[in-house]
C-alpha cells in the first residue's frame, strides 16, 4: 500500500520578537506586518526578512499598500510612509491622531484615507502626506438600528486601545463605520452622501456596487453603496463574532457561539452553517481553488481548512498562538499571523485524484 503525504506541511516560522494584531498584508513575493514593539517586517516567501523598521511604538493596524510605498502609523499619532523595496522612510508626520482603523488607499495609490479614534476622516496624498481633504467627526443619525449592546465573544488578552473596522473604498465612495454609525463619505471632497443608523460594526465587505455590513449585535445587511438602501438582511440571535468576507460564491461571517456561517450574497439566505473550535474573529480565504480557510482565535489557533462544496474538514492545523486575522495564500503557500508576533507558514498539497 503506497503511503500518502499529508495534505499541509510545515514551510517555516518567523518570529518578529513582539505581539501582534495587525495581520499580514499580502505582497506578490511575500508579506508585511508590524508589532506591538513598533517593528515593521517585510518577509520573503521562505520566510527570510527583506527590511526591518522600527517606528519605536506599537503598530497595532496592517500597514496598506500605494504604489511602491508602505503607509504604516503607530498608537501614539505617527504616520509614516516607507518604500516598499528597502524599507526607508520617505516622509513622516507627528502629532496625528493614533491609527486604530486600518488605512485604505485608493486604486491609483495617490490618496490614503485614515479614521481618528474621534471619528473624523482625512485623505492624504501618499506621496507628500500632504491632506487633500478633512472631514470632523459626523453627527449620529437619529435613530440606531443595534442599540443593544452585545459583549464581545472574542477572549480579551490586552489593555489596549480597541481597533475598528476598516473602510470600504467603492466606486468613488468610502463608507465608514463609526459609533454613530455607517457613513457614506465622497471619496474626492469627503462630503457626506449618506447614513444608516447600524452601530458597532465588526466588518465591511462588498461586491460590485454593494456593500455586505456586519454587526456584532447579528445583524448582516447588503446595502446599496450609491443610496444606502437595503437589499436584504440577516439577524443572528447569537451575535457576530467576525467580519464578513466574500469566498467561493457566499459571505462567510463568525456567528456565536463558535460557528461559520455562509450566506448567499444575492439574498441573504443561509446556505452553509459549520461547527468551529473556537470563535472566528478574522476572515476567511481561499487556498487552492476550493479550500475555505478558516482562522480560529483559541488558545491553540486551529486553522480549519473545509473543502467545497460540502463544507466538510479537509485538515486542521494547529498554530498554538491564537489566529485573529485573515490568512494571505500565495500558490500553495499559506501565510497566519499568530498573536504571538509569530508568521507561520504552510504548503498545501493537491490531493491525488480519486
Amino acid at each position: 500500500m503506497a503511503c500518502q503525504r499529508a495534505p499541509v506541511e510545515p514551510a517555516f516560522q518567523y518570529s518578529s520578537d513582539a505581539s501582534s494584531r495587525t495581520g499580514l498584508t499580502g505582497l506578490a513575493d511575500g508579506v508585511l506586518l508590524g508589532n506591538e514593539a513598533g517593528a515593521v517586517v517585510r518577509l520573503d516567501r521562505e520566510g527570510r526578512p527583506v527590511w526591518t523598521t522600527r517606528l519605536g511604538r506599537e503598530v497595532a493596524v496592517p500597514p496598506a499598500l500605494a504604489g511602491d510605498s508602505v503607509i504604516v502609523g503607530t498608537v501614539v499619532g505617527e504616520l509614516a510612509c516607507l518604500s516598499l523595496q528597502d524599507g526607508k522612510e520617505r516622509w513622516r508626520l507627528g502629532g496625528e491622531p493614533p491609527l486604530l482603523t486600518p488605512p485604505v488607499v485608493d486604486d491609483a495609490g495617490r490618496t490614503v484615507f485614515l479614521v481618528a479614534p474621534d471619528g473624523a476622516v482625512r485623505a492624504l496624498a501618499t506621496d507628500s502626506g500632504q491632506a487633500r481633504w478633512k472631514r470632523p467627526a459626523p453627527k449620529a443619525p437619529a435613530q440606531a438600528l443595534d442599540s443593544a449592546p452585545v459583549k464581545s465573544l472574542e477572549p480579551q488578552v490586552s489593555v489596549a486601545p480597541a481597533l475598528r473596522a476598516a473602510p470600504v473604498l467603492l466606486e468613488g465612495v468610502l463608507l465608514v463605520p463609526l459609533e454613530s454609525g455607517l457613513w457614506a463619505l465622497d471619496a474626492e471632497s469627503g462630503e457626506p452622501r449618506w447614513s444608516k443608523p447600524v452601530m458597532d460594526v465588526v466588518g465591511l465587505d462588498s461586491e460590485r456596487d454593494t456593500v455586505f455590513v456586519a454587526t456584532r449585535p447579528g445583524r448582516v445587511l447588503a446595502l446599496s453603496a450609491k443610496d444606502g438602501s437595503t437589499r436584504w438582511e440577516q439577524r443572528f440571535a447569537d451575535g457576530v463574532t467576525g467580519p464578513p468576507a466574500r469566498a467561493l460564491g457566499a459571505l462567510w461571517v463568525g456567528v456565536g457561539p463558535a460557528s461559520l456561517v455562509g450566506l448567499s450574497t444575492a439574498e441573504g439566505r443561509e446556505v452553509a452553517r459549520v461547527a468551529l473550535p473556537s470563535p472566528l474573529v478574522g476572515r476567511v480565504q481561499v487556498g487552492l481553488e476550493d479550500l475555505l480557510l478558516v482562522p480560529t482565535s483559541g488558545r491553540e489557533g486551529r486553522l480549519v481548512a473545509l473543502k467545497a462544496p460540502g463544507w466538510t474538514p479537509a485538515f486542521t492545523v494547529r498554530a498554538d498562538t491564537p489566529l485573529r486575522t485573515r490568512p494571505v495564500v500565495r500558490g500553495p503557500l499559506v501565510f497566519v499571523l499568530g498573536l504571538d508576533g509569530r508568521v507561520l507558514a504552510w504548503r498545501l498539497r493537491v490531493p491525488p485524484p480519486a
